[in-house]
């Protein structure tokens, strides 16, 4: 199918901001903010590992640093990527998934300053139970509800290469985990072509009254893009938005083939929203940005 590269005010940056010759492929980014700073976490898939880039445009980025590696012995750590940082005053708190024998599961570590990490345990703590889960937990995504004191996680399963749709899990110290009784909260939805085979790898924010949901929407296992969706719960009564999908491959682009694992960060300063996704063009696969002017994201 055929979709416009961008709708509802997005605006791609052009050209890839992390990624290529130098480094290899960067992909699944995390962003925190830091002061005048932003963090990028991401998965090095030359190193098998977790590595962090710094910078204060989007666009440009210090040198990576690992922050993570694989460890063989554990028997599910052989490959690492897909991770999620929490900071809270008690310090950074991380979870990611770790991949060997065909399955994927979810870890977690600490880290008093985001740099330096320290596994909670030699064990997952979330690996597939259900039938829908397939071989493999992972795309976490956590937030800390200061209110309910507890840790709210949205994480991807079913298939290892790519899953197949999205769950939602609470903890209260980000080690066990109470998954929902509805999962899978977010399905694909066959009346959309664009996303029709796999929902998947989605960052979710709570903002006002409302959980806005970006994600990956699968056409067939090779083509994908990115949509919004909201909820007033973050689990149920999900509208997805109007003009989804709202960043596709550009043909003859670097991202030509795909669109994947979105993540967004409002900017107060400059009044915009800075998204980072990850794009492919064949094998080659790079990290891009893309922009939206003004905080609402044109729900109707």
């Amino acid at each position: 199918m055929d979709c416009m590269e961008t709708t509802g005010g997005w605006i791609k940056h052009g050209e890839p901001v992390l990624g290529g010759p130098a480094t290899g492929t960067c992909f699944d980014v995390f962003a925190l903010a830091e002061d005048s700073a932003t963090r990028l976490y991401f998965s090095w898939r030359d190193k098998k590992s977790l590595a962090v880039v710094t910078g204060s445009d989007g666009i440009h980025w210090s040198q990576p640093r690992i922050i993570l590696e694989p460890r063989m012995e554990t028997g599910w750590e052989d490959n690492l990527n897909r991770n999620a940082v929490v900071r809270r005053q008690d310090g950074y708190h991380m979870w990611y998934c770790g991949q060997a024998r065909g399955f994927t599961r979810i870890g977690y570590a600490t880290s008093p300053d985001g740099y330096a990490w320290k596994r909670c345990c030699d064990q997952p703590v979330m690996v597939p139970e259900f039938p829908w889960e397939g071989r493999s937990v992972m795309c976490p995504h956590v937030n800390w509800d200061q209110e309910e004191q507890q840790f709210k996680m949205w994480y991807s399963a079913g298939e290892t290469y790519e899953p197949d749709a999205i769950g939602y899990a609470t903890s209260p110290d980000g080690i066990h985990w109470q998954k929902s009784l509805v999962n899978p909260i977010f399905t694909p939805d066959p009346a959309h072509g664009w996303e029709q085979h796999k929902v998947t790898a989605c960052q979710v924010i709570k903002r006002q009254n409302e959980y806005v949901m970006f994600y990956i929407g699968f056409e067939d296992t090779h083509t994908a893009r990115i949509g919004i969706a909201r909820s007033p719960d973050g689990i149920t009564r999900w509208e997805r938005h109007p003009d989804n999908p709202i960043i596709s491959p550009t043909p003859g682009g670097w991202d030509s083939d795909a669109c994947y694992k979105p993540f967004a960060v409002w900017n107060d300063r400059e009044q915009k929203w800075y998204l980072w996704y990850n794009g492919r063009s064949g094998r080659p696969e790079y990290v891009g940005l893309a922009t939206h002017s003004g905080f609402d994201l044109g729900f109707r």
